[in-house]
């Protein structure tokens, strides 16, 4: 450590004086110095260059589990603490989560389902078994705009999505409607969402009849009960729009179509599904 401190300093200070401080010598520091680098030094510079490419490449959001098995995707061999290692002593982080507030008004007269799901989050055994869904918000120049996503709990993809200005029941009606035409599920689908006005209305409750679907809602006030969605949002606000400036409703809708569409489903590795993406899970069924 002491070698590797004069080394890093040497153009600051005179070599005679930093080997005095730490009590070596020069020609000990000299002989070190033209040291062959080692294997494993070696192996660890290589390692920290795709780190530092991959961790640009996926706009700063993978820690050191997602970091560690896209290195060995790429064929690197490696454990985990290695890579743990190297990513904090170059301090390259993850970005970090920011708080957000809940979108849910459950203060209405409108008949709310039974909590058919009862977190129950592994009950699904395929897709299409199971839809979570729910609402949140994000800021632009012009003011607030609103997303609405529905999400399969087996694969963990975004079957559909919606982008509004106002939170009203077309927002989850079109997000619904989206996920309907992309996966075309059979009747006795359940979809889970919290107790909220636009998924007890009654036209959100008739496009459920409609398609054969079973409606669950979470407890009032309590959003554990959809766990899932709400992981969702927070990685989407935490990988891309907290790190963003949108001027209005269009760049978002570009914004989300990218990363939904594009690197969250088919690219973004999922925890959950053994570090697999969403559609890279998929097409292992």
């Amino acid at each position: 450590m002491r070698f590797a401190f004069i080394e890093e300093n040497e153009h600051a200070f005179q070599v005679t004086a930093l080997c005095k401080t730490f009590g070596v010598s020069r020609s000990g520091y000299y002989t070190w110095k033209e040291r062959p680098v080692s294997e494993t030094t070696q192996k660890n510079e290589t390692l920290l260059s795709e780190i530092e490419v991959i961790h640009d490449q996926f706009n700063q959001i993978y820690g050191s589990p997602r970091m560690h098995d896209e290195l060995l995707d790429r064929g690197h061999s490696c454990c985990v603490n290695t890579v743990a290692k190297l990513m904090q002593q170059n301090e390259l982080r993850a970005k970090t989560k920011k708080k957000f507030i809940a979108t849910t008004n459950s203060n209405h007269g409108r008949p709310v389902a039974e909590n058919l799901l009862n977190r129950r989050f592994d009950l699904p055994q395929q897709p299409n078994e199971v839809w979570v869904s729910d609402i949140t918000y994000l800021w632009t120049d012009q003011g607030w705009v609103y997303l609405a996503a529905v999400v399969d709990l087996f694969t963990r993809k975004v079957v559909g999505w919606s982008l509004h200005n106002s939170m009203t029941t077309d927002l989850v009606e079109e997000a619904l409607l989206n996920a309907i035409r992309l996966e075309r599920p059979a009747c006795g689908l359940m979809i889970h969402s919290d107790r909220g006005s636009q998924y007890a209305s009654a036209r959100y409750q008739q496009l459920l009849k409609d398609h054969g679907m079973i409606c669950s809602m979470s407890r009032k006030g309590n959003c554990w009960d959809n766990a899932p969605m709400e992981s969702f949002f927070a990685t989407l606000k935490k990988e891309l729009t907290h790190h963003e400036r949108y001027r209005n409703r269009q760049e978002v809708r570009r914004s989300l179509f990218e990363y939904i569409e594009t690197f969250y489903n088919r690219i973004r590795k999922h925890s959950a599904l053994g570090y697999k993406s969403p559609i890279q899970f998929e097409q292992t069924l």
